[in-house]
C-alpha cells in the first residue's frame, strides 16, 4: 500500500506539458456539449451537485457547525444538513455557499492545470471522493460517490499523462459552463413555480431571503453574477497564451 501511495504522490506532484490551443478549443467545444444536450448535462449534473453539497458542508464546519450528512437524489437534487443556530452569519454562509462551490473550485483549479498538474487535479478529486463517503448518508450517493471516484481512480492510474491532462481540462471547462447553467435552472423552477401559484420556500435563495429579508430574487442575480464571472475568468485563464 505505502508503494501504491508513492507512487500516485509522484505522479500528482510531477507537471506534465500542457494541451495545445488547439486541443484547449476543442475540449471547450466538447464542454459546451456537454453542457448543452440534455443527456450530457444529466450526468454532469450529479458532479455539480456534489460540489455544491460540498461547499454547503465545507463552509458549515468552517463556522463551526456540526455536519450531520450528506444525501444524493437520483433527480441530481441533493441536501446537506448541518446543526448549529438556526439564524445568523453563519448559517447565511453555509446557505450561500452551495451554488458558487462549483464555479470556484474550478476557478481555483485552473491556475494548478496551467502549472501543468492535471494529474494531481485528478487524485485530488478521487481524495475528495473518499472523503466524502464518511458524510455520505444514503445509498444512492455512496454509489454517485463510488462510481466517480472509481472512475477516476482507474483512468488516472492506467491511462498516458497526455489524455488525463485532457481530462481534467475537461473537466474544469465542463464545471465553469454548468454552474451558471445550475443558477438558470433554479430563476425557472422559481418563475414555473410563481405562474402555477406556488410558494418557493425550500431552495437556496429562498431561505437565504427568510434569512436576511433580502428578496430571493437579488440573491438569483448575486449567485448569477458569481458564477458567470468565474467561468469568464477561469476561460480566460485556461485560453490565454
Amino acid at each position: 500500500m505505502s508503494e501504491v501511495l508513492a507512487e500516485i504522490w509522484a505522479r500528482a506532484t510531477t507537471a506534465q506539458p500542457t494541451p495545445p490551443p488547439l486541443v484547449v478549443a476543442l475540449l471547450a467545444i466538447l464542454a459546451v456539449v456537454a453542457v448543452s444536450s440534455p443527456r450530457g448535462y444529466r450526468v454532469v449534473r450529479h458532479g455539480v451537485t456534489v460540489l455544491h453539497e460540498v461547499g454547503h458542508a465545507g463552509v458549515a464546519l468552517l463556522v463551526g457547525r456540526r455536519l450531520s450528512g450528506i444525501r444524493l437524489h437520483s433527480d441530481t437534487s441533493g441536501v446537506t444538513v448541518s446543526r448549529g443556530r438556526a439564524r445568523g452569519p453563519g448559517m447565511v454562509a453555509t446557505v450561500l455557499a452551495g451554488y458558487p462551490a462549483p464555479s470556484l473550485v474550478a476557478l481555483a483549479t485552473t491556475p494548478v492545470l496551467g502549472a501543468g498538474y492535471a494529474v494531481g487535479v485528478l487524485w485530488a478529486l478521487v481524495a475528495l471522493t473518499a472523503l466524502l463517503v464518511v458524510f455520505v448518508r444514503n445509498l444512492y450517493g455512496l454509489g454517485v460517490l463510488g462510481v466517480a471516484g472509481f472512475t477516476v481512480a482507474a483512468a488516472s492510474w492506467t491511462m498516458p499523462a497526455v489524455v488525463l491532462s485532457g481530462l481534467a481540462w475537461l473537466l474544469v471547462f465542463t464545471l465553469l459552463l454548468a454552474a451558471p447553467r445550475s443558477v438558470l435552472e433554479l430563476a425557472a423552477d422559481r418563475a414555473r413555480m410563481s405562474r402555477r401559484g406556488y410558494r418557493d420556500s425550500t431552495s437556496d435563495v429562498a431561505q437565504l431571503a427568510a434569512l436576511t429579508g433580502v428578496p430571493a430574487a437579488l440573491w438569483v442575480g448575486m449567485l448569477g453574477m458569481v458564477t458567470l464571472g468565474s467561468a469568464a475568468v477561469g476561460a480566460w485563464l485556461m485560453v490565454a497564451p
